[in-house]
Parts: C-alpha cells; sequence; structure tokens
C-alpha cells in the first residue's frame, strides 16, 4: 500500500511542550506533555490494572472541557505524586481553569506503568521529577526515544516472569496527511511480546531459557491452566496520541480507543488484567478533520511508536534490549 503521509518531528505540532525527567540508577522517570492554553482529550482504559488520576476529568460528561497537562510515568501507584510538580509548575505561571480567585487550578491527568521490579523499588517519580520533566519541556523540549522518561524502566515479555523478558523504553511517531498531524508517544511495558506490525516479525518478548533467543508468550500461557493470582510482576502500556485536527472530548475519545488497535496489531497477548494499558487522544489545532480517519492513522502511528520504544530501548539492570540480542 502506497503511503500518503509523510513523516514530521514531534516537535511540528505546535500547541504542545513535552519534557522528560528519569532516576537511571533507579530506573523509573516520567514524561509530561503540557499545553499552556489547554487542550481537548479523551482517554481509553484497556487493560485490567491501571494507575490514574484525574481520569473522570476525561469523561465527555465531565464539566471540564480542556486540560492543561498530561503525565506518564513509572512507580506504579507511588508515582501518581508526580502530578503535584506538574501543578506546581503550571500555578506559578498562573496556568489553569479559572475559578474566580487569586489562583487558577491546572487540570493535570496521569497513567502510570509498574516498573517497581526494576532497578530500585523505593524510588519512584515524585514532584521534584514531575516540575524538573515541566522544566525540561522548555525551548523545545528534551523528548528522546528509548531509556528516557517514563519508558526508564520499561521491560516486555513478562509471562514467565522478570528472568526472561527484555528491556524496552518509550518510543514516538508522527506524521502529516494535507494539514492533518498525528503523532504517537508511548511507553511500552507489555507482559506481551512485541511485534512489527508489518510484516508480523517479533522484535522483543519472552525469551528462551538461555535467554538468546524467542518464546511465544501465548504458548507459555496456553501450557498452564493454572488460575495465576497475582500476575503483576511489572505492566501496562501508556500513550498519548496528539493530533492538530480539531476535536472535543467525545471525539478524542473514540480516537483513542480506535488508538488501541495498534496496542493489539503490536503486542500479544494486550489487555490483560494485569496491564494497565491505557491511551489519551488530545487536540491541539484547529484543524478540520475526519474522526475515523484521524482515528485509523492514529493506530498507525502508535504502531510505529512501539517499534521505535523498542529498537530504540538499551540493555539496562541485566535485561537485554533488542539491538543487543
Amino acid at each position: 500500500m502506497k503511503k500518503t503521509w509523510r513523516e514530521i518531528g514531534l516537535n511540528e505540532i505546535k500547541g504542545i511542550r513535552i519534557g522528560q525527567s528519569e532516576n537511571a540508577d533507579a530506573g523509573t522517570g516520567c514524561t509530561v506533555f503540557l499545553a499552556e492554553n489547554g487542550m481537548a482529550a479523551g482517554l481509553d482504559v484497556r487493560g485490567g490494572g491501571p494507575a490514574s488520576r484525574e481520569s473522570e476529568l476525561l469523561n465527555p460528561l465531565a464539566a471540564a472541557q480542556v486540560i492543561h497537562g498530561i503525565i506518564l510515568a513509572g512507580g506504579s501507584a507511588f508515582g501518581l505524586g508526580a502530578a503535584d510538580g506538574v501543578m506546581q509548575y503550571l500555578k506559578e505561571r498562573d496556568i489553569g481553569f479559572d475559578v474566580g480567585l487569586q489562583v487558577k487550578v491546572p487540570l493535570v491527568c496521569q497513567s502510570d506503568l509498574f516498573d517497581l521490579s526494576v532497578g530500585d523499588p523505593c524510588v519512584w517519580p515524585d514532584k521534584t521529577m514531575g516540575y524538573a520533566a515541566c522544566v525540561n519541556s522548555e525551548n523545545g523540549g528534551n523528548y528522546r526515544d528509548g531509556n528516557y522518561g517514563a519508558g526508564c524502566g520499561a521491560t516486555v515479555g513478562k509471562s514467565a516472569g522478570m528472568e526472561y523478558c527484555m528491556k524496552s523504553g518509550i518510543g514516538s511517531y508522527a506524521v502529516q496527511i494535507g494539514e492533518l498531524q498525528v503523532a504517537a508517544v508511548v511507553a511500552v511495558n507489555a507482559l506481551g511480546d512485541i511485534y512489527d506490525w508489518k510484516n508480523g516479525e517479533k522484535i522483543a518478548g519472552l525469551l528462551t531459557l538461555d535467554r538468546k533467543s524467542f518464546r511465544d508468550a501465548r504458548e507459555v500461557i496456553y501450557a498452564d491452566t493454572e488460575v495465576v493470582e497475582n500476575k503483576f510482576t511489572g505492566n501496562t502500556t501508556i500513550g498519548v496520541v496528539i493530533t492538530n485536527g480539531k476535536f472535543d472530548k467525545s471525539h478524542l475519545c473514540k480516537i483513542a480507543g480506535m488508538a488501541h488497535d495498534g496496542y493489539a496489531r503490536s503486542i500479544r497477548p494486550v489487555h490483560t488484567s494485569a496491564d494497565g494499558d491505557s491511551i489519551y487522544a488530545v487536540s491541539v489545532g484547529s484543524v478540520s478533520a475526519d474522526q475515523d480517519l484521524t482515528g485509523t492513522l492514529a493506530a498507525e502511528v502508535m504502531s510505529e511508536a512501539i517499534i521505535r520504544a523498542v529498537k530504540n530501548a538499551e540493555s539496562a539492570y541485566g535485561f537485554p534490549a533488542a539491538r543487543n540480542l
């Protein structure tokens, strides 16, 4: 199929800033998305174990029509405190919802992945790290694919435990069709294996006993019919779709849902009870765009971002990366 779009840089999408901060020794970090003028946003959660903050703001029935920040972070529920730093940063700059008082209230949503089984389980993103990521978003930001931000402690292929998993990271991909721009940023921390959606080739995931090649995570799961009560060895894939198309919350919730097709094409198994798989979709522009076109494109850029996350990861914490296998 001939491509009808061209790849662009994340920084070509105006109206949003991205900053990252991490503690590489502890194996955790956060990635912050800021919109000083506000951004319409939707959310679709498919995993059974999400760690999140202010998710109800994105319910189409909720009053707020825009938010000012989104955080993807590690630390599981412990890391939700990183939003306090983002709140402080925005408050200091008088950014937020005007409640008619001397202070505006920033509206900030957050989703976290489970990386406590990597690095130091007693260190997670906090207010200081969240604030630092906001500072790092200034002057063009410091976003990078790989072992950075929310991808610092990300791993994949954990259906047989952490001993046979691989290092992953955060990845991005952005495209443009006409005036419409659509991008995805995703921290890939899945229980399942990762595939190249274009040719079906496995590129990361569950390793064999000698850790030199791949096993199929699904075959491992199928081989044992015993009920496993606790699969939380460290999972959840969290991402953000960004578009300059003009959409409201309800349309963005649908676009986020369509973007989950990108997860399903690239991660097997996906959306398990041990994953908190979540996707935000945000609008930061005024380009007239079709919802279904945008959602279909969102799924494809999400799959490409997943590939970038895996291929840009570096071996760390005793876990091999795809580039080194």
